[in-house]
């Protein structure tokens, strides 16, 4: 196993060009091309100022990264959870979430969108289901939340 480097955090509106390319590239490699998903992963917030990317990286690449969005002022949005295939399994995300969660929630609490088959994954991190499942670009998910 790789050593990891440090937890990124980085506002859209400050990430290089190379950062966003590695963004786009894990999570296009995984959601688009592992996924077998044709969607548009470039969907206009990754370099907004309000928009937070925490990731960390290997000597690989970025190896798991999260997407933080400011939906309002009352909750945050967190997406675009993406852990690279030789990566999985080693507990890298979750505290990328918890971490996402802690120090942007806002009064309302954080919203996602899982993968109906994560959803246990997340619940085992504190979320609860928020609805009933819908299919998202073919993929079954799940809105999900979490208060303070």
């Amino acid at each position: 196993m790789t050593t990891l480097g440090e937890t990124k955090v980085i506002a859209g509106a400050d990430l290089t060009a190379e950062q966003l390319h590695e963004l786009l590239a894990l999570r296009i490699a995984v959601f688009v091309v592992e996924q077998a998903c044709a969607y548009h992963e470039t969907d206009g917030r990754d370099l907004l100022a309000t928009t937070r990317h925490i990731w960390r990286e290997d000597n690989e690449g970025v190896a798991v990264a999260v997407r933080v969005l400011d939906v309002g002022a009352e909750i945050t949005q967190i997406g675009r959870v993406v852990t690279r295939a030789d990566s999985r399994g080693n507990g890298l995300a979750g505290p990328l979430v918890e971490l996402a969660h802690d120090r942007y929630k806002g009064p309302g609490g954080t919203i996602l969108g899982a993968q109906l088959h994560l959803a246990g994954w997340y619940e085992h991190l504190g979320w609860k289901r928020a609805g009933d499942p819908y299919a998202e670009d073919g993929i079954e998910h799940i809105d999900m939340r979490r208060s303070g």
